[in-house]
């Protein structure tokens, strides 16, 4: 038996899917008698893992005035305790920068701000952040020990490499009990155990100018793949620039239309997805070959770079 259920967060329809052993009273039961889980236990534990979305955006959003991230970001020169909500995400986010050299920014929130991408997707209201054009991410202080951030300068933080991945990753936490499960948030998504007919889930990649289409499968168990591309977020400022932005020349990268990136964990496949696209063909390989990920990335003239998956 399958239960699928779908709610709107993070801009993103997420859909949860578990492969249940429900059905007559004597089948639920295992080999000793004991009860399994009921229904309605099975139902709370998707609550549970929709309420993980719900809590890293009210962590992370830099769309939204009061989200735990802008509150802090008003703060300058401060040590300002946050949630493991926030603090984990934007640790693996500074990590990034370090590997890339800075071509991985979190700060390169601002420029998205000019480029149009400020709304707010329930609200529709804008935001216009105070920032310094000289930010970067070496102006973010973390402290472990007090699970503290510190801004050395006014600047906008954008998550939006990691947190969709980081709440994945939570509400697969809570579905661990099941044989098979998938949580996926818009295509970037984390596959548990097997699907109904015992087999691997089978996932489509988006085909990148054929948004009904898929362009490839492959099959995935007990793993994540998220991919970033190009083709849906484009600026309405702007020719030739959509969500993902160098920040040192504040252009949208072409080398890769689509990278979709498999790894063990859907925040570390989140974030390698938006860093394999910013670096480009050849340092974004050594990236992948670095951390021992596999990927598919699309070129554009849509031919598919198969690295590690076959």
């Amino acid at each position: 038996m399958m239960i699928r259920r779908r709610k709107l967060f993070m801009d993103t329809i997420v859909d949860i899917q578990v492969v249940t052993g429900l059905g007559t009273v004597a089948e639920n039961t295992d080999e000793k008698g004991n009860r399994l889980a009921s229904e309605q236990d099975m139902q709370n534990q998707i609550n549970r893992a929709f309420h993980a979305f719900r809590q890293v955006e009210q962590a992370c959003s830099r769309f939204s005035l009061d989200s735990e991230l802008m509150r802090a970001t008003r703060q300058i020169g401060e040590p300002v305790q946050v949630s493991p909500s926030l603090f984990e995400p934007l640790k693996l986010a500074l990590h990034m920068a370090e590997l890339t050299s800075g071509i991985f920014d979190p700060t390169v929130g601002k420029r998205l701000e000019q480029h149009g991408f400020n709304q707010h997707y329930l609200t529709h209201q804008y935001i216009n952040s105070p920032a310094v054009e000289s930010a970067t991410y070496r102006d973010i202080v973390l402290d472990e020990v007090h699970q503290t951030i510190t801004l050395l300068k006014p600047l906008v933080i954008d998550l939006g490499a990691v947190a969709k991945g980081f709440a994945i990753d939570l509400a697969a936490h809570e579905l661990q009990s099941f044989a098979g499960f998938m949580v996926n948030a818009g295509g970037d998504l984390y596959a548990g155990g097997r699907d109904e007919q015992d087999k691997p889930w089978e996932i489509g990649i988006q085909h990148p100018t054929h948004a009904d289409e898929v362009i490839c499968t492959l099959e995935l168990s007990d793993a994540a793949i998220c991919t970033s591309g190009g083709y849906e977020r484009k600026s309405i400022v702007a020719a030739d620039i959509h969500h993902l932005l160098h920040p040192v020349t504040g252009q949208s990268p072409k080398e890769w239309v689509s990278s979709s990136i498999i790894a063990p964990y859907a925040m570390m496949a989140d974030i390698f997805s938006t860093a394999v696209m910013l670096l480009g063909k050849e340092e974004g390989k050594k990236l992948m070959e670095q951390a021992n990920v596999q990927g598919i990335l699309i070129t554009p003239d849509l031919q598919l770079v198969r690295e590690g998956v076959y």
